[in-house]
């Protein structure tokens, strides 16, 4: 009977261990998997929100291809162009496309921050820290952009169309052919047609065209926003010690660290956006021969300052575009940690059975 009881113990331990196992990788995978759905959700947010904002700075970044003049519009210039020639509508051309790249990379961005960065600084301890920020950030916009490119594409030739008739008065206005082979496209009804219209004239070559001048721009963009704003969190975080009662939850600390991250990382970065937006927007006609070409002719047309074309919208995109985002992430993590919680103390209470169990083991042994 003594035996036959120590069997039934040693069992029940075990099949406990195995379920809290069960349970603990059950609850990391929806963890990883909820980590992509809040960061599409909150990049497609931070997206339509400040859409108008990515419009006008397209518009300035990409005016000397379309007037092929040195006299460039200010951005109240630019404003009132829009407004005039378009209203509210052209504000908003390209959001869908906008909105469907952001998802797509904001939920690669997010989803494969964390677990690239304790993998990274698991297995390389000499990257821990800001390194291991950065190259998360860069890889999970990396895996995104194979999506991202194509809308970005898609979206910036829209939003310098405007309204099919403000696009047809530029079209007459300019004596400017529009057919496959000639120096612009012809307008876009939407995100689909777009897309295999430029599928149908230009191929794979067109939907991906300035890919590596946006991962150019994108990966020092991302792993630098990551890194801001971990550096800015540990600030917050020794702050939060220092003076407890100044405390803020994490939601408005997400919104300020991430707007000042996003911003930061914008302006540092906007020479290469400006790269990428002429060598995507210039259509079957090739101004640019490729990345160092534009950046040569660039550079000797317009000086250094060509370069910082729409920095102040692109920072203005940036700052509250991010500060929605990483605040949205923060939210959901927060009213999503509760249900993890419990499922850990669930574990946890598992676990705490497990070690009872065998030190009864051990008892009926003795005995």
């Amino acid at each position: 009977m003594a035996k036959k009881s120590t069997d039934s113990s040693h069992e029940q331990p075990l099949l406990s261990y195995r379920k809290s196992v069960e349970i603990k990788a059950t609850t990391d995978q929806f963890f990883v998997w909820r980590e992509f759905l809040w960061g599409g959700i909150a990049g497609a947010f931070g997206e339509g929100m400040m859409h108008p904002v990515d419009t006008l700075k397209t518009r300035l970044q990409s005016q000397i291809i379309m007037n092929a003049t040195q006299r460039q519009k200010s951005i109240p210039q630019m404003l009132r162009t829009v407004w005039v020639g378009d209203g509210l509508k052209g504000f908003y051309r390209g959001i869908a496309p906008g909105v469907t790249g952001s998802l797509a990379t904001g939920a690669t961005y997010f989803g494969f921050i964390e677990s690239t960065k304790k993998w990274i600084e698991e297995s390389h301890p000499s990257l821990a820290g800001h390194w291991a920020h950065f190259i998360a950030g860069a890889i999970g916009d990396t895996l995104g952009s194979f999506i991202y490119v194509p809308c970005e594409v898609i979206k910036q030739r829209m939003q310098i169309q405007g309204t099919s008739s403000s696009w047809s008065s530029f079209i007459s206005r300019n004596s400017v052919p529009v057919k496959p082979r000639g120096d612009m496209y012809g307008y876009y009804t939407g995100m689909f047609q777009a897309g295999c219209s430029i599928w149908k004239e230009q191929g794979p070559k067109g939907l991906y065209a300035g890919y590596w001048s946006t991962l150019a721009r994108d990966v020092p963009f991302a792993g630098l926003m990551v890194v801001f704003y971990e550096a800015l969190k540990d600030l917050t975080d020794k702050g939060k010690k220092k003076f407890p009662q100044y405390g803020v939850n994490s939601s408005i600390e997400g919104l300020v660290l991430g707007g000042l991250a996003g911003g930061l990382s914008a302006y540092l970065t906007t020479p290469l956006d400006v790269v990428k937006t002429r060598l995507q927007v210039q259509g079957s006609t090739i101004k640019y021969k490729g990345w160092l070409d534009a950046v040569g002719q660039i550079l000797r047309k317009e000086g250094p300052e060509g370069f910082f074309r729409g920095s102040v919208p692109r920072v203005m995109w940036y700052i509250p575009a991010s500060a929605l985002t990483f605040m949205a992430v923060e939210f959901l993590r927060d009213n999503f940690r509760e249900k993890g919680n419990n499922n850990n103390s669930v574990v946890s209470n598992l676990s705490i059975e497990r070690k009872t169990s065998s030190s009864s083991v051990r008892e009926v042994g003795e005995n």
